[in-house]
């Protein structure tokens, strides 16, 4: 499990670049959270629907590939609840069922006073290889 926090840690360059920070992981199940920053913002002054999405979408990633099975996305639907502008939000993932090749996904943007502002569904298909293939000889 360690290795999979440090992998998403070190490897998902988009998600630290948007400032998306994992806290918790495990298999099934993933924490992650993004202090809102000045480029979060949109033209109207609320966080970008593309930051929450992102954000969520990490959560996801990180969820369904704590099994060490590599696990990518085919399909997902964000409904944006409430506009976000000031302090951190919190993204919370939780595996909803899991089969041989599929696995379905909730994950529910929060905000620091724990107000729902967006809930995003994903489905993924496991490939039939692991997350850290064995090193080649």
């Amino acid at each position: 499990m360690e290795e999979t926090v440090n992998f998403f840690r070190s490897k998902d360059l988009f998600a630290r670049h948007a400032g998306i920070e994992l806290i918790a992981a495990k298999p099934g199940w993933a924490q992650v959270k993004m202090p809102i920053q000045a480029f979060h913002f949109n033209g109207a002054g609320t966080v970008h629907g593309g930051a929450i999405f992102t954000l969520a979408d990490f959560a996801f990633a990180v969820a369904s590939n704590a099994q060490g099975q590599l696990a990518m996305g085919i399909n997902t639907s964000t409904t944006f609840i409430k506009a976000a502008r000031t302090g951190t939000l919190y993204g919370e993932a939780e595996e909803i069922s899991l089969n041989r090749r599929l696995g379905n996904y909730q994950v529910k943007i929060t905000d620091d006073r724990q107000q729902l502002i967006a809930l995003f569904q994903g489905t993924v298909f496991r490939k039939d290889q692991p997350l850290f293939p064995q090193e080649q000889n």
